[in-house]
């Protein structure tokens, strides 16, 4: 049976408490933040052009129905993938270094979404445009497998324990920042360009550009340090010890549950609030989608901001108190957002941006998940747990959503203040979420 000491990570944090964030702290923050960024832009961007790719990678005289579900088909292959992805370069990752993988998963995602911007369509090489499209996609989803988890580990191992959290949330914000990047270039394409030249060449630009500045990350990533738990645990050769995924399986099973649980809160947040509802908003309350898609923006933007504030709260005030008033607050606001659709247009937006500061809180995951697990299987233990959870969660939450709104239109308000209730639950109750791995006594 694998031992591990405490030198081997009880702390996830590689600093002294007392020590403040230093300029190698910035730039490690700030290239990790980029990166992901881009990381996640490339990877949602594809769902801003999906009906363009479409009607260009599949047959002409495919019915349309058939062609959207192929479309998300390959949309979705993406989310498969993450699981085996995460888990592989997790795995390598606690046995080479988290610099690598961090740099690997970069460029994995960066070179695909080159590809996808400059490859034929159908009607150029036939059947092979489509499956050349999905193996793309593949590579992205195992790239964003490997890239959330490892960006979380990394920073949290190079932050001094006194901003562990501001560091976790503000990369968390840098992820998530992805997804607004990614709406504005798809309005500003639009807006931009006619329908005709979107079609022709034009959606081809947000993948080019995503790969080009994908490739000047994974450049940037070089000047960045491989973290001080793992070189200490190379020095002590610690990351030799057996296969990562049989010691999480063996001996961590109770921090997987914990991860995966805040995952699912996590996942129903970003699915429910952020993706689902500028749906909803035009087809349940018949709101223009001019204005569910401002709304949409802004709350996006509050919820970056708040993944930086509940991280910085954390650190403040405790890990208990940011989960509590987090996710307590992501209940509330959710019943006041939903059940006072559709309003004014202003009612909408700020309502929308409460709402969305509040699912900010899904930056305290990183804040409990990273320090879950001891140092040397802590890429894989992270990975694993929350892949394999939101592979489940985030793809059953759509399809659970849309079947109970048929009977309950406040459908996505009961699913997302439940899942609040389970965050602030787990902070109240749940000593691993607020105190950490610990190393046994015996």
């Amino acid at each position: 049976m694998t031992s591990i000491t405490a030198a081997d990570g009880a702390s996830a944090s590689a600093g002294l408490s007392h020590r403040p964030l230093n300029r190698s702290d910035y730039k490690t923050l700030g290239l990790s933040a980029l990166g992901g960024t881009l990381e996640f832009y490339d990877f949602v961007v594809f769902v801003f052009f999906a009906n363009v790719i479409g009607s260009l990678f599949f047959p002409a005289d495919m019915p349309e129905w058939m062609r959207q579900l192929q479309t998300l088909g390959i949309f979705a292959a993406g989310y498969l993938a993450r699981p085996l992805g995460g888990i592989v370069i997790a795995h390598y990752g606690d046995k080479l270094g988290r610099k690598k993988m961090f740099t690997l998963s970069i460029f994995l995602m960066s070179v695909p979404t080159l590809v996808i911007g400059i490859q034929p369509t159908y009607a150029t090489i036939g059947i092979a445009a489509p499956l050349l499209l999905l193996a793309m996609r593949v590579l992205q989803g195992a790239a964003i497998g490997g890239e959330m988890p490892g960006a979380w580990v990394f920073v949290a191992e190079h932050a001094p324990a006194r901003n562990y959290g501001f560091a976790i949330g503000t990369l968390t914000s840098g992820i998530t920042g992805g997804i607004f990047l990614g709406s504005i270039m798809g309005v500003w394409l639009n807006t931009t360009y006619s329908q005709a030249e979107v079609h022709d060449w034009a959606w081809r630009i947000p993948f080019i550009l995503g790969g080009v500045f994908g490739l000047v990350s994974v450049y940037l990533r070089k000047f960045l340090e491989e973290t001080p738990i793992f070189r200490e645990m190379q020095a002590r050769k610690a990351a030799d010890r057996e296969l990562p995924l049989k010691t999480i399986l063996r001996d961590h099973r109770e921090a997987c549950v914990l991860v995966a649980l805040m995952t699912w809160v996590l996942s129903t947040a970003v699915v429910v609030v952020v993706w689902f509802t500028p749906a909803y908003l035009q087809t349940v309350v018949h709101v223009v989608p001019a204005a569910a898609m401002k709304a949409n923006a802004l709350a996006t933007v509050t919820l970056t901001i708040g993944c930086v504030f509940w991280g910085w709260l954390s650190d403040k005030a405790g890990t208990r108190t940011a989960m509590v008033l987090g996710w307590g607050g992501l209940t509330a606001t959710a019943y006041l957002f939903y059940l006072g659709l559709p309003g004014t247009e202003a009612s909408l937006v700020w309502s929308y941006a409460l709402v969305g500061f509040f699912v900010g809180s899904i930056s305290l995951l990183p804040v409990v998940g990273v320090r879950a697990f001891p140092a040397p299987v802590r890429f894989t233990g992270l990975s694993f747990a929350y892949n394999m959870a939101y592979a489940v969660f985030g793809g059953l939450t759509p399809v659970l959503i849309s079947t109970w709104q048929q009977v309950d239109p406040l459908a996505p308000a009961h699913y997302v203040a439940a899942m609040g209730v389970l965050g602030a639950a787990i902070g109240l109750l749940w000593p691993l979420a607020i105190k950490g791995w610990q190393p046994s006594k015996a």
